[in-house]
């Protein structure tokens, strides 16, 4: 890695000129890089329509008060059961 003289900016406009006057890839080679892992990051979820008779949702919300977790995270849960998959 080729040392960068970053001097001090008097304002976000002189730092904007400065940096896009530069070509970072002319400072860092490949082997600079160390790889990062994001361990806490959650899997986007999206939302989705679906219908269930009312009877069903109504013991699904039933069983998910008895447990203590929100219905919707038990449907989710029981699904990722039924088709194998990991949270």
């Amino acid at each position: 890695m080729k040392k960068i003289n970053i001097p001090k900016f008097k304002n976000e406009d002189a730092e904007r000129a400065f940096w896009s006057r530069r070509k970072l890839n002319d400072h860092f080679e490949p082997s600079d890089f160390v790889p990062v892992a994001f361990p806490n990051l959650k899997p986007s979820s999206s939302p989705i329509s679906i219908r269930i008779p009312s009877p069903l949702l109504f013991r699904l919300k039933e069983r998910a008060n008895e447990l203590g977790v929100p219905y919707q995270a038990l449907i989710k849960s029981y699904l990722a059961e039924k088709i194998g998959a990991k949270r």
